[in-house]
């Protein structure tokens, strides 16, 4: 059984990832983000919890007794090795996620041709090989600043756009409005829509 083409969204913080995400899933696309990964497994992985209450005591958990997204986001953004830890942490269990996510899809009876998720530090954590194609949303920085975009050196540790543009199979660069990006993810899916669907009748015929 086939499976989905697997699609990459990565780029700087505000650049119109999530909004190229719900594009896709507007138009025909499977989608997931990491951030619902992260919050899924905050809310229900006990390894997860544990580990939290290990590193910073029980004051870590919110009312509900499931460790606080903000609390963590202060602890772990202002020190870097804290940071690593939690990457360290979360990653092999996001990766274990989103795997089972994709083969769920492939076992469905009519799996959709194109499956994307938001993977904001992609080529950081080199999970670059885990997909089809990469898709880079990029913006000037003044404009992410504008839309939201933290100034607390938090993309310092990124690559830098023009490098993730050079290695993604396809790029845009969200400086119009939102029905722009919209119009490009159509355009794309569509395309590659169509390379899925050429490869399966190859396949078929072969």
């Amino acid at each position: 059984m086939s499976r989905p083409l697997a699609v990459a969204i990565t780029g700087g913080i505000s650049a119109g990832k999530s909004t190229a995400l719900e594009s896709f899933r507007r138009h025909g696309a499977a989608t997931v983000s990491s951030d619902e990964i992260v919050h899924h497994l905050l809310k229900s992985d006990p390894e997860v919890r544990r580990a939290l209450v290990e590193r910073f005591g029980q004051e870590i958990l919110g009312e509900d007794g499931t460790p606080d997204r903000d609390l963590i986001g202060v602890r772990v953004f202002r020190d870097r090795t804290t940071l690593d830890w939690l990457e360290k942490l979360l990653h092999p269990l996001v990766s274990r996620e989103y795997l089972s996510w994709r083969e769920q899809l492939a076992k469905l009876p009519n799996p959709p041709l194109v499956c994307v998720t938001e993977v904001p530090l992609l080529y950081e954590v080199g999970a670059e090989s885990r997909f089809d194609k990469i898709v880079a949303i990029t913006a000037p920085r003044k404009l992410r600043e504008a839309r939201g975009a933290p100034s607390d050196g938090r993309e310092a540790r990124l690559i830098p756009d023009h490098e993730k543009v050079k290695r993604a199979d396809f790029a845009y660069v969200n400086t119009g409005t939102p029905d722009e990006l919209d119009a490009w993810v159509e355009a794309l899916m569509a395309t590659l829509s169509e390379a899925e669907s050429k490869e399966e009748s190859k396949a078929e015929s072969s």
